[in-house]
């Protein structure tokens, strides 16, 4: 389980492809304290090290989550946001976090408010995914507030310190992006789904 705090950004040094799945070589600041079998997730998506060589580790993603997320688009230079597992006594800082993409979006635009920035993104509703105003969202792993919820679209605010360290800055219109919508609000959709 994951908070939505991001740790810090790792850099893909390497790509290799092994059938249907893709190993990805990262390294971070934390690469040290990393260990292999550790879950670590990379823009939203939960991932296992494999294995740890100096300051890289490497992890594997299969067909399935390549298919739901963004992590196929990545390139070799590419950053991702990143967050260890919570351990069991930290503080729950963000909301509940399970590292399991839903769906993709995309960015539709990104307008600068004076000191922070909005970004509007739009999705699929066919999976019978849904935000609600001053609800939970998590967008490549980062624990958010939406605002300006419909159907399928939604808009987040972010302040200055979440848009230097994580990968917000490099977002903009028709960037594809990773949602993990809100654990609670998809129990209640799926129950009230099953009384129509």
């Amino acid at each position: 389980m994951f908070t939505g705090i991001i740790e810090g950004l790792g850099e893909l040094k390497k790509i290799e492809k092994e059938g249907d799945n893709i190993h990805f070589s990262f390294s971070c600041d934390f690469t040290n304290e990393l260990k292999v079998d550790q879950s670590l997730a990379h823009n939203g998506v939960c991932l296992t090290v494999v294995n740890i060589n100096g300051n890289e580790y490497t992890v594997t993603a299969i067909k399935e989550t390549l298919q739901k997320t963004n992590l196929g688009e990545l390139v070799i230079g590419s950053q991702v946001n990143l967050e260890r597992a919570m351990s069991a006594n930290g503080r729950f800082d963000g909301h509940v976090v399970q590292g399991h993409v839903d769906q993709t979006a995309i960015c539709k635009s990104v307008t600068e408010e004076n000191g922070s920035w909005m970004f509007t993104f739009e999705y699929d509703p066919k999976n019978g995914n849904v935000t609600v105003e001053k609800g939970s969202i998590t967008i490549n792993g980062v624990s958010l507030t939406v605002v300006n919820s419909t159907q399928n679209q939604f808009s987040v605010c972010i302040i200055p310190y979440t848009f230097e360290h994580t990968t917000f800055k490099d977002i903009k219109a028709g960037t594809q992006i990773n949602l993990e919508f809100d654990i609670i609000g998809k129990y209640v959709a799926k129950l009230m789904k099953g009384y129509q």
